[in-house]
């Protein structure tokens, strides 16, 4: 089939995807640290980094929260199961002999079905459990007043953490099964997607 370009990333899209995947790898890289799964840095440091760049992904979400739905992207989010089937099937097998993606992307409809179930759970699941046991971790671990355990809400917070790692992981594999390993990637960094017709 014949292939056209389509300007798919707006240019805070492709800021905020970046600025994240910074931000996100830097969380998961200082919280390691924390639970001492490496060394190197000190604990202190990784600490601070930790905070540090957990309040900059908030304020980055707070901007991302109004470009959402100020612009009308937050309707790319809405989950369907249209053709799910399809592109689970895909995804399964058909990328592996060789088949066309069933699901084509448009500026309207840039995520696919299971990619908009994929982000639902991180925003309506994953990330909830990550910053709701990350703020009670920061904002009451020296005046814990409550019958809650400290632990058990730690223990939540990297729960999270490992799920946020299993997406990532999965995005950026993900990532490298457009039509050339690194076609998504460009896109991301451009705005510009190929598009079969």
């Amino acid at each position: 089939m014949p292939a056209h370009r389509i300007y798919l990333f707006k240019r805070f899209e492709r800021f905020w995807h970046w600025s994240q995947a910074l931000l996100v790898i830097t969380l998961m890289l200082s919280g390691f640290r924390i639970h001492g799964l490496y060394r190197g840095v000190d604990f202190v440091s990784a600490l601070r980094l930790h905070i540090y760049a957990a309040w900059a992904l908030v304020l980055l979400w707070v901007f991302a929260v109004f470009w959402h739905f100020t612009s009308g992207e937050w309707r790319q989010y809405i989950p369907t199961l249209n053709n799910i089937r399809q592109v689970m099937r895909y995804y399964a097998w058909g990328i592996f002999l060789g088949e066309h993606h069933p699901y084509q992307v448009t500026a309207a409809r840039k995520h696919n079905p299971l990619q908009r179930l994929a982000y639902l759970w991180v925003k309506l699941m994953i990330n909830p459990i990550i910053w709701i046991s990350g703020l009670v971790l920061l904002l009451f671990a020296y005046n814990w007043t409550t019958d809650i355990s400290l632990q058990a809400v730690a223990w939540l917070h990297t729960a999270g953490a490992y799920m946020m790692l299993l997406f990532f992981v999965l995005h950026v594999y993900l990532t490298t099964t457009g039509a050339t390993p690194l076609a998504h990637i460009k896109a991301m960094i451009s705005g510009w997607e190929s598009s079969e017709e």
